[in-house]
């Protein structure tokens, strides 16, 4: 069943992501930087990743909103292993930051290390579960 308003949700999203990378582009061109929006202070060394990631967004945007191609499905054992990759990346990071006792720093907000410990118990289960199920699924 095709659902039309999904299209048009990725179709209105692609546009407002084409206004944030025009919008950065522009910044990037007026050398006024860095500047200061809603709390959070924008320099010249955040707009060019912010502009990559909005370039990859947009793709997907467009080829899901003007259904460019087919959506090919994905196996769910193949799924499974893609999320516990993703959850062990997401361990190791909040390894890093208990073993190294590095400072982050949200927003002005300093993150304690105990967030980090959380972080690493539920992205560690979360990854051997990913894991866990993946291998007990044979051929499917």
């Amino acid at each position: 069943m095709r659902r039309q308003w999904l299209h048009d949700m990725a179709k209105f999203g692609a546009g407002l992501i084409a206004a944030d990378f025009i919008t950065m582009w522009w910044l990037s061109m007026q050398h006024t930087l860095p500047k200061v929006f809603l709390g959070l202070s924008i320099t010249s060394d955040m707009l060019v990743p912010a502009m990559v990631v909005d370039i990859f967004i947009l793709l997907i945007l467009v080829h899901y909103g003007w259904n460019i191609g087919r959506i090919p499905q994905i196996k769910e054992r193949m799924y499974l292993t893609a999320a516990g990759a993703i959850f062990t990346v997401i361990l190791l990071g909040h390894l890093a930051h208990v073993l190294y006792s590095g400072d982050i720093s949200i927003l002005g907000w300093d993150v304690p290390v105990f967030l980090s410990w959380l972080g690493v118990l539920v992205a560690g289960y979360l990854a051997y579960a990913s894991f866990h199920f993946a291998m007990r699924m044979k051929g499917r």
